[in-house]
């Protein structure tokens, strides 16, 4: 009994950390990924705060980990573009989201501590098939073919402006429907093709992937200017990075200004970044650093 108190307590505490943190806070990514605010494009970091009306886009090879405040993550693949909506919480603290997947590959899911703590009301949204979430994992995909939807854990309900709501309570059930069609019946998928649709949305191997609390940094480049090293920033921002600019001084010589993508989880990581980096963006010998 003890040592369930002590987990419990453990749990909510970590779930106010993460709402005192906010709504929704960008856990991972593995560029090239964006937030899109007030007419405005910038590059998505771990630990940003995302706001109502946000957009999130990911570009080819990318994925992105969203933290929501109720303890479930949104996993984002590539080249989608997902909206984030009515975040907050209502009378009861019953937490909100709702979470409008344009195009692309995403897997809502929730830690298995949380599922029975937290109240909420989130909806996920698949192109045109909505998702009304009850403490559970599901894959969603919008493409040019057909919105789909597959049950991984627990229940939803599904619906579509052409078709009646569907409710799916066994894992592997999906509901899907062509575009510009009426919804199909609701299918089973085997665990093989399964397989092949989460791997759209996991993290890549060999890949660097920027998350919160990591320790390590590509250095892109020391100028002798503010502005040598703003054309590097520049150049690392459109290529959906996001960097720093830190000044930095020996002794008595002039300032000099350091150019750093950080928060990357490994050394081995930042080296392939660094690796990667210098063929993006034309750049001499960026380096691993220690943060």
């Amino acid at each position: 009994m003890k040592v369930r108190t002590w987990l419990a307590a453990g749990v909510l505490a970590w779930a106010w950390a993460v709402q005192a943190a906010g709504y929704a806070v960008v856990d991972a990514v593995q560029a090239p990924a964006w937030v899109e605010r007030n007419e405005q494009r910038q590059p998505l970091a771990p630990g940003m705060e995302l706001r109502n009306h946000d957009r999130l886009v990911t570009g080819p090879g990318a994925r992105a980990i969203v933290q929501l405040a109720d303890g479930s993550a949104v996993k984002l693949g590539e080249n989608t573009r997902m909206g984030v909506n009515a975040l907050g919480r209502k009378e009861g603290g019953v937490f909100t989201a709702a979470l409008d997947v344009a195009a692309g590959a995403f897997r809502f899911t929730t830690d298995i501590f949380q599922k029975h703590l937290q109240r909420r009301a989130v909806n996920v949204r698949a192109g045109t098939l909505t998702a009304g979430v009850r403490g559970t994992d599901l894959w969603g995909k919008s493409d040019g073919e057909r919105d789909l939807v597959c049950l991984l854990e627990g229940r939803i309900v599904v619906s579509h402006p052409q078709g009646e709501a569907a409710e799916l309570s066994e894992p592997l059930q999906y509901y899907a429907a062509a575009k510009g069609q009426a919804p199909g019946p609701v299918t089973m998928v085997d665990r093989t093709e399964l397989a092949v649709w989460a791997s759209h949305t996991e993290l890549q191997d060999g890949v660097a992937t920027l998350k919160r609390g990591g320790r390590w940094a590509v250095a892109l480049t020391t100028a002798d200017s503010q502005a040598a090293a703003l054309d590097v920033y520049d150049r690392a921002v459109a290529s959906g990075h996001a960097p720093k600019i830190r000044p930095v001084r020996a002794g008595e010589e002039p300032y000099r200004y350091e150019v750093l993508v950080g928060q990357i989880a490994t050394e081995a990581q930042a080296k392939l970044l660094a690796e990667r980096l210098a063929r993006e963006l034309e750049l001499a010998a960026p380096r691993a650093v220690r943060r």
